[in-house]
């Protein structure tokens, strides 16, 4: 019997299931984080080469 009850603690127990929640959230998350990197990467690349051009391009005057 205590082998029994045993088993339907343990198939009644959901303390592990909002660790697994979580851990598909924050994969979900970070998913997301590198969809849209790699839509906006080459568009900030090329607005960073832009405002380094234009940096290096200025003269400063004494």
């Amino acid at each position: 019997m205590k082998l029994l009850n045993l088993f339907k603690s343990f198939k009644n127990d959901e303390s592990g299931a909002v660790t697994v929640d979580w851990v598909v959230l924050t994969a979900a998350i970070v998913g997301l984080g590198l969809v849209v990197m790699t839509a906006v990467g080459p568009g900030i690349e090329k607005l960073a080469g832009t405002i380094s051009t234009a940096v290096g391009d200025t003269q400063v005057g004494y």
